[in-house]
């Protein structure tokens, strides 16, 4: 049988490659929370998101103490990362802090008026020390 697992450096690529990720979050008595996210890989090799004091995503992370993130390439061949592990939570995040994630996905052109339209004084930055990881790579059938 043929070994898909990625390795180190095709996982860290693949993860810096500009895709939309699902996280995955533990809630007490429900299914986890699941939802798309926009996400940036740091230089430390962790995995960062930006949302806001007070939504569900931060009030989960903040109970679990973790969370999950799936990332994969919806086209042939098929790929996936998936990562989980501890996380930590920076508050009082100025406009220019979420600026690493935000460009990953909206053009400079379009920068101030999604900034205008989305950031406020309660961002937050969500930082994930990745500890477990999963990955196929398709191509290598």
């Amino acid at each position: 049988m043929t070994d898909l697992k990625m390795t180190v450096a095709e996982r860290t690529e693949f993860l810096a490659d500009n895709h939309v990720a699902i996280i995955a979050i533990e809630r007490q008595d429900k299914p986890p929370l699941t939802v798309p996210i926009w996400y940036r890989l740091d230089e430390t090799g962790g995995i960062e998101i930006w949302t806001e004091l007070g939504s569900l995503k931060e009030r989960f992370i903040r109970a679990a103490g973790r969370f999950s993130l799936a990332v994969q390439q919806e086209t042939v061949p098929y790929r996936y990362v998936s990562v989980g592990g501890p996380a930590t939570i920076r508050t009082d995040i100025p406009r220019e802090g979420v600026l690493p994630i935000v460009r990953r996905y909206v053009s400079d052109a379009e920068m101030d008026e999604y900034l205008d339209a989305n950031y406020t004084d309660k961002a937050v930055l969500i930082t994930m020390r990745p500890e477990v990881w999963n990955s196929a790579d398709y191509s290598k059938e």
